[in-house]
């Protein structure tokens, strides 16, 4: 066991490096300059100039793009992620202060959205091919395909704008920094993203069951006549190595989701960052969310394997 989990820390921290060098070549080759985002907008002529080369110079721009890898991976291996081009602050800072905003909206979100998939999901199974199941998979789908600003454009419109019952953006009201206010303003930004953690969810839950279902080792439990919560229980254990691994898989694409409903709703978190760096071209703080995500992904599919033994005792045998 320690040892597998040496060499998938080892692989991992491989596969970190590899998306490091990848992330700062696609970002620094990408088209455009950061600093034309940063010339005034009355400098012209030999100010103009002027102006950029003491940008390009002071941001280090100016040199080769091997040294500036270089001197920015030295950097990351110290844990130094480097400056906003846009303020100065160290990057790490930066997305330390939005950590907090992310890790709350994205996690209510991810718990409420597999508490309302696991028996959704199990309910259709058990009731395969009836009206329930036939309803349950109608709306999973009709919630999957319609896209997640659309929703939250559309829920802004009706509780915040015609019903006036829930803020629109924001973590809190002016003024107010209380759990009551928090609560409220996180009502539509965590129940959409829950819909679409649940959405997915519901039919991966069903599937996982009906495979297991349909078993020998099951018809064989219901012929000695164990009880069908009994039966249901046991199966849905065994299908939980299934779900385990979309779930880790799932990670970015919730992340995503996680990043749009951020800027619709103004969510203070690393997503509405991100969107802002992206806009005024700030590679420091794109790159650093990029490997935010990176590392999430990579501690995600990690957990993942080490829960293997746990759901699944044959995986631990093997080890």
């Amino acid at each position: 066991m320690i040892r597998a989990l040496l060499i998938r820390l080892s692989s991992s921290a491989l596969v970190f490096g590899l998306i490091a060098i990848g992330l700062f070549l696609l970002v620094r080759l990408a088209p455009g300059d950061p600093v034309d985002m940063m010339i005034p907008p009355d400098a012209g002529g030999a100010d103009r100039e002027t102006f950029i080369a003491a940008a390009r110079d002071r941001l280090g721009l100016d040199k080769p793009l091997p040294v500036q890898f270089a001197l920015w991976f030295g950097g990351l291996l110290r844990g130094d992620l480097g400056y906003s081009y846009a303020n100065g602050q160290p990057v790490g800072q930066l997305l330390f202060d939005r950590l907090g905003p992310t890790l709350l909206l994205t996690g209510t979100a991810l718990v409420i959205g597999l508490v309302i998939a696991v028996p959704i999901g199990i309910w259709a199974a058990v009731r395969r091919d009836s009206a329930v199941d036939y309803g349950i998979t109608g709306a999973s789908v009709l919630a999957i395909a319609i896209p997640s600003f659309f929703l939250a454009m559309l829920a802004i419109y009706i509780f915040a704008l015609r019903l006036r019952m829930l803020p629109s953006s924001g973590m809190h009201a002016s003024g107010r920094a209380d759990l009551p206010d928090l609560l409220l303003h996180m009502v539509l930004p965590v129940g959409l993203l829950s819909l679409a953690v649940a959405a997915p969810f519901i039919r991966y839950v069903r599937s996982g069951m009906l495979e297991e279902l349909g078993k020998d080792y099951v018809r064989t439990v219901m012929a000695k006549g164990a009880r069908p919560s009994r039966t249901v229980l046991h199966a849905f254990r065994n299908s939980l190595i299934s779900l385990v691994t979309v779930l880790a898989l799932y990670i970015p694409v919730f992340l995503a989701g996680a990043v749009v409903l951020e800027q619709v709703f103004s969510w203070p978190g690393m997503g509405q960052l991100a969107v802002t760096a992206l806009t005024t071209r700030d590679y420091p703080v794109v790159i650093g969310f990029g490997l935010y995500v990176a590392v999430l992904v990579l501690v995600c599919n990690l957990i993942a394997d080490l829960l293997y033994s746990v759901v699944d005792p044959r995986v631990r045998s093997s080890r």
